[in-house]
């Protein structure tokens, strides 16, 4: 059964469309990684709510900007 799909990287959010059920999955294009190890901890909306919220070597970041990847390293 083929499936056809249709992701939107965007600045503000990601968006993945699924023919015959509409957006499937809406989320902010957010990273939230440990800066002292690398690690990503959260995507999405769990990394959005983390902004402004968490210790200085967590940092929250949109790794895209104008439909273009800014950040291959954590990408």
């Amino acid at each position: 059964m083929a499936r056809d799909l249709a992701i939107d990287l965007g600045t503000a959010n990601t968006l993945v469309y699924m023919k015959g059920k509409g957006i499937v999955l809406n989320e902010p294009s957010v990273i939230a990684l440990n800066r002292q190890t690398g690690e990503v901890l959260a995507t999405g909306r769990e990394a959005w709510q983390m902004i402004g919220r968490t210790p200085g070597y967590i940092v929250a970041v949109r790794p895209l900007r104008g439909g273009a990847i800014t950040d291959f390293e954590i990408t």
